[in-house]
């Protein structure tokens, strides 16, 4: 059994562990696939695509980061709702998609979903999406720098991209 698959498996357990505990979850939870509520994710993920943009252009451009990030794990989460998956957990939501590459259910660019996203939250600062953001949102810098911007502009339209033709297809 693959990484990814043992991943959501252990996802999915942990969400139906924690429902018998709580209200809430922290994993994956089998749905009903929904194209509608990719639809709002997708214009969710453009609405956190245009912020970036508009805090490039004013000055929270160090909130870009953090904007450019949620546009694309909102995207994700798109293909994860399109397959009948709920996550609440973004390790889970890049295991899933990962998982569904791998399955040959989605046609995603596997060189671009590496640089976004991993399997192991040890990667994770090791990810062009994931480091930005966490840089900017925790650090003390105030302006993001324009190669950063244009590199992270570019990513997140083309994980959109992707995930368009993934959630229309």
């Amino acid at each position: 059994m693959s990484h990814a698959k043992n991943k959501v498996n252990w996802c999915l357990k942990n969400a139906e562990k924690d429902l018998k505990e709580t209200e809430r979850h922290r994993g994956l939870v089998k749905i009903k696939p929904d194209l509608n509520k990719a639809r709002e994710y997708i214009k969710k993920a453009e609405h956190n695509l245009n912020a970036a943009i508009y805090f490039f252009e004013t000055e929270y451009s160090d909130w870009s980061a953090s904007a450019f990030f949620y546009a694309i794990y909102h995207s994700f989460l798109a293909i994860a709702t399109k397959f009948g998956y709920e996550s609440e957990n973004q390790e889970c939501t890049f295991a899933l998609i990962y998982y569904l590459l791998e399955e040959d259910k989605i046609d995603f660019d596997k060189e671009l979903l590496d640089k976004v996203a991993t399997l192991d939250s040890n990667e994770n600062k090791d990810k062009i999406g994931i480091k930005e953001r966490e840089f900017y949102q925790y650090g003390t810098k105030i302006s993001i720098e324009k190669e950063t911007y244009e590199r992270l502009l570019e990513l997140t339209k083309d994980v959109l991209s992707n995930t368009k033709e993934i959630i229309e297809g």
